[in-house]
């Protein structure tokens, strides 16, 4: 299992609805997309945090990951709704390891 987060800072003319408009468009977005099987986004609740607002994705592997960032619905999320309205990012790809019980460690 793969785990992919994106962190975005965004613009200052940014306000609440705006962030909150990313925080809606980008589940629908990526829940459109076959691959993925999970979607999480929200803002940041820190205001002095430069990362305000995230999305992070599961899939089941690198190649559907790969999949996933080349699909029509992801690069218009980027596109149309991220890009304009944020000025910094960054991302990190987890494998997750579900072969161990991780309830009581």
């Amino acid at each position: 299992m793969i785990h992919h987060a994106a962190y975005f800072q965004l613009k200052p003319e940014v306000d609440a609805a705006g962030l909150e408009e990313l925080v809606r468009t980008s589940r629908s977005l990526l829940l459109k997309i076959p691959e993925v099987l999970s979607v999480r986004s929200g803002r940041n609740i820190d205001p002095s945090c430069q990362w305000q607002f995230y999305f992070s994705i599961e899939v089941d592997s690198l190649e559907k990951l790969r999949i996933t960032l080349d699909d029509a619905h992801h690069l218009k999320l980027l596109e149309k709704w991220i890009k304009p309205k944020t000025m910094a990012e960054f991302s990190m790809t987890y494998e997750l390891d579900p072969s161990k019980n991780l309830k009581h460690s």
